[in-house]
């Protein structure tokens, strides 16, 4: 799915967003230092995998805090994971590195991927990439949630 296939689909399922343009970001720091509004919604996405590449989840949190793959484990029940490979990205969410967003996981036909939002989103806006990272939508987490869902992807919220 790209950005106008995204586009398409929040419009047609009444999903109000904005939608602003960048340089390619690749980072988080790339991100802050475009000065887009809202910094507090930005999110980074972790893509992970267990050791014999059975189970797949995505990490949606907060960009600015600290995070602990090891703490995220525990607090998941899940087993020791490491990042997926850039080949495990594409099968998956037809997504390159840097471009990494919960909107991949709609290209996800197995529904293999669990998602893990970080609860500070829960009943706010959130601002992630639409499929590529030459944009950042704005959008309220909720509408985010009920897409994935839609999907049939598992997605659960986790404090981080």
């Amino acid at each position: 799915m790209d950005r106008t296939e995204l586009c398409a689909l929040l419009h047609g399922q009444g999903v109000e967003y904005q939608l602003f343009e960048h340089p390619p970001a690749y980072t988080v720091e790339d991100i802050l230092s475009y000065g887009l509004p809202e910094p507090e919604l930005g999110a980074k996405n972790l893509f992970l995998r267990d050791k014999k590449k059975r189970n797949y989840c995505l990490l949606v949190a907060k960009d600015d805090r600290p995070l602990s793959i090891r703490d995220f484990e525990e607090k998941a029940g899940l087993g020791k994971l490491s990042f997926a490979s850039e080949e495990d990205l594409m099968r998956f969410l037809k997504l390159t590195r840097g471009a990494v967003t919960p909107f991949g996981i709609l290209s996800d036909e197995t529904r293999t991927v669990r998602v893990f939002l970080d609860r500070y989103f829960e009943g706010g806006r959130i601002a992630v990439h639409p499929c590529e990272n030459t944009a950042t939508v704005y959008l309220h987490t909720a509408d985010l949630v009920r897409l994935l869902r839609a999907h049939g992807s598992a997605v659960e919220y986790i404090d981080l």
